[in-house]
């Protein structure tokens, strides 16, 4: 039997977003709506993995885009109001289908999920989510790694190979700042692929890169 390797590799950005200009905004629903039903969740799973020592491995990527966002004490008020105001509902709908046999435990699932929520974001990790995932790596079982800056398509702004430069040389210090040691890999914004930028990527420290598998299979002409 020919044994093969397989790598669980979670790709992780939002594009930047910032308005205090506006009550709420779409952009800014679109990154809490994702804390509360995919980053927040994750979490959860690799904690109970970790908790049932349970053996795994794997690799997530973070954007600095989505660090900033995570990082910024202005968009985490705001994500603790719209936070609150989901638990309001949440009693609201559990009250109102108390006496429903069919609706009751789903609409008390969804409270308590939301309570426990409110308490990993607001109490354990005092609204700094990047801190859960500094302690999920610091356990050996997850590897962070980064991306470029801004997520720029990099192939395109290979025109000036400075630009590829700065994209990826800030999003490593970024990290660095963050999770107080060097990546060692970068996921490829869009899996954007020019053999030109791995002497960059060389040159900055990092020992790997993720792209796409036809990026480099059906490649003209093939690395």
């Amino acid at each position: 039997m020919i044994k093969g390797y397989l790598a669980f590799i979670f790709h992780s950005h939002l594009p930047y977003v910032r308005h205090p200009e506006y009550e709420q905004s779409l952009e800014e629903k679109w990154f809490f709506e994702a804390i509360t039903e995919c980053y927040i969740p994750l979490i959860r799973v690799f904690q109970g993995l970790n908790k049932d020592n349970i053996d795994y491995s794997v690799t997530f990527s973070l954007s600095p885009t989505l660090l900033s966002m995570m990082e910024d004490p202005f968009l985490q008020n705001r994500y603790a109001a719209y936070l609150s105001k989901l638990q309001q509902l949440a009693r609201r709908e559990e009250d109102r289908t108390a006496s429903d046999p069919v609706f009751s435990p789903l609409a008390r699932m969804y409270r308590e999920r939301l309570d426990y929520t409110s308490h990993l974001f607001n109490d354990k990790y005092g609204r700094r989510l990047v801190n859960a995932f500094k302690e999920l790596q610091e356990s050996g079982r997850i590897e962070l790694i980064t991306s470029a800056a801004t997520h720029g398509y990099l192939p395109l702004l290979g025109i000036q190979k400075e630009s590829i430069y700065a994209q990826i040389a800030a999003g490593i210090e970024y990290y660095q700042m963050i999770f107080g040691r060097a990546p060692k890999g970068i996921w490829l914004p869009e899996c954007g692929y020019d053999p030109e930028m791995e002497e960059i990527l060389s040159e900055l420290g990092l020992y790997y890169f993720i792209t796409a598998t036809h990026g480099v299979l059906y490649a003209s002409p093939r690395p």
